[in-house]
This record gives structure tokens, sequence and C-alpha cells, in this order.
């Protein structure tokens, strides 16, 4: 895909070569954006716009749903919170309420901050064996 946009190109350029834990960082990031914008949409009344950005979010929580490896324990705990956020931006989107977007958001604020700390331990692991992560 040739494009005009320097700045596109090189969004792209950092989604094709990320690793699949950069990949799930970027979507809790995508996911805090997208709450962060329907927020400022139900504070300024914008239906629309709340719901466009709600609709993303809950993409992104569907999509972190099918990329867990339901063999690990651990996925299986998260399939049950990721249904739990999925079914409150639901709520979210449906009484404009901000106190269950205030929740949702400090979830996936933990699991982005969690996911982050994982990517920095396994770099360090990685550098001290002189691999790459």
């Amino acid at each position: 895909m040739v494009t005009n946009n320097p700045y596109q190109a090189y969004q792209q350029n950092v989604v094709n070569t990320a690793s699949p834990g950069e990949l799930t960082l970027m979507l809790y990031n995508g996911c805090l954006k997208f709450m962060k914008l329907a927020r400022a949409a139900i504070e300024q009344n914008n239906i629309e716009v709340k719901n466009e950005n709600l609709l993303r979010a809950q993409n992104i929580i569907r999509e972190l749903m099918v990329t867990l490896n339901m063999d690990v324990e651990v996925s299986k705990n998260m399939m049950i919170m990721y249904d739990y956020i999925n079914r409150r931006l639901v709520e979210v989107n449906i009484k404009n309420d901000l106190t269950i977007l205030d929740e949702v958001e400090g979830y996936v604020t933990e699991f982005r901050d969690t996911w982050k700390q994982v990517i920095q331990l396994t770099r360090q692991k990685a550098h001290q064996q002189g691999g790459q992560a």
C-alpha cells in the first residue's frame, strides 16, 4: 500500500514490525484513547461521537478476547474480565454513565501497565542473555 502521508506510513511500519507483545500494548493504548474520546463526547452531549468511540473500544476488547490462548489458565480469567469490560462499555453507551467508564478505564489501564512491565522485563532478560525480545 502506497501512501503519501509520511505519518501514516510510519504508523503502518510500526504496526508491521511490532512484536505480538507490542501489538497487545498498542491495543490497550488504543482502547484507552477511544474511551477518553467517548468521555469527552458524553460531556459534550455528542451522542454520535460517543457511540463511535465506544464501539471502537468494544472492538478492541473483542480482539483481545479472540487472541487469548485458552490453554493457559490466566487466559480464562482474562476472558471473564474482557467480557465484563465489554458489557460495561455497552452500559456506558446506553446510560452515558461516566462512573462505569471510570471503572472500565481503570481495569484497562491496569492491564496496559502490567503488560508494559512484562514487555520491559522480557526485554531486560533477553538483553542480559545477549538475545532479542
